[in-house]
């Protein structure tokens, strides 16, 4: 499938996919291969990322207008660290960003190698499944908590690890949101803000990989930026469903169930890369 409809169709996938712990990015990766995109690049990927910006900011507006805030309440940081969620998150989701740029510039071209990689894709969504098992276990530390005071739970070494998960998460078929989460529940993050934090987090590691893609368009090339656009806008549709969703999987404890889905996925992606 060429042109408008496969990048929709992309879009939808990306939007479906992007918050389900499932990898957004591994599932684009078939989505090209079962739908014969010509060359749909990474800033066809990086663009899509884009749209699914928009639920999450609508959905944590509140946290996000706190978390601004949190800016005007750095010089009283000490009084405020344990006091003020805003301020909290604001710093930890800097934190947690630092070693996200950092493997994704350093490792930026090893990352882009395993977009064309199937086996490879396989591999890490088997990797995904096994994280979202860990959770069953990792769930009884959050159990008790108040998810008013849950922010207390995040600290800046949790952060910073968090965001070495997120790095990892680059890799298509390892699940951006499924690491993080899953990282947070093992580090003992109350549930409702393991979840509130790994999308808050994504944004600027959105923002970043979007800004790295789009300098390296050269002047002149041939961009279809309609048929993106409308590809992002499908997606924003797609995530703000699959936001709600998986938000509701991590207050019950249920993340573990996509496991049935990712496991077979990648067993059937290294069995059709080994025979092809």
């Amino acid at each position: 499938m060429q042109g408008l409809g496969g990048v929709l169709l992309l879009g939808v996938i990306q939007g479906l996919t992007e918050f389900l712990p499932v990898s957004s990015s591994g599932h684009l990766v078939i989505g090209q291969l079962v739908l014969k995109l010509a060359d749909a690049s990474i800033l066809l990927d990086a663009i899509l990322h884009v749209g699914t910006m928009v639920p999450v900011v609508w959905l944590y507006r509140r946290e996000v207008l706190e978390t601004l805030a949190g800016f005007g309440k750095l010089p009283k940081f000490r009084e405020q660290w344990n006091e003020d969620q805003g301020l909290r998150l604001l710093v930890t989701v800097v934190i947690a960003t630092m070693p996200t740029g950092l493997m994704g510039i350093g490792l930026k071209s090893t990352f882009e190698k395993l977009f064309h990689s199937t086996l490879a894709v396989g591999i890490a969504l088997l990797i995904t499944g096994a994280l979202l098992l860990v959770t069953v276990r990792a769930l009884s530390r959050s159990e008790g908590l108040s998810p008013a005071t849950g922010f207390r739970t995040l600290t800046a070494v949790k952060a910073f690890i968090v965001g070495i998960a997120q790095g990892f998460a680059i890799t298509p078929g390892i699940s951006r949101s499924g690491s993080t989460i899953a990282t947070s529940l093992l580090l003992g993050v109350e549930r409702e803000m393991a979840a509130r934090f790994s999308f808050l987090m994504s944004l600027p590691a959105i923002v970043g990989a979007t800004i790295l893609q789009i300098r390296e368009v050269k002047l002149g090339a041939s961009v279809p930026w309609l048929a993106y656009g409308l590809g992002a806008l499908a997606s924003a549709i797609a995530g703000y469903l699959a936001l709600r969703w998986v938000v509701a999987f991590v207050k019950r404890g249920k993340m573990h169930w996509f496991t049935a889905y990712v496991w077979p996925l990648g067993i059937g992606l290294i069995v059709y890369s080994l025979l092809k």
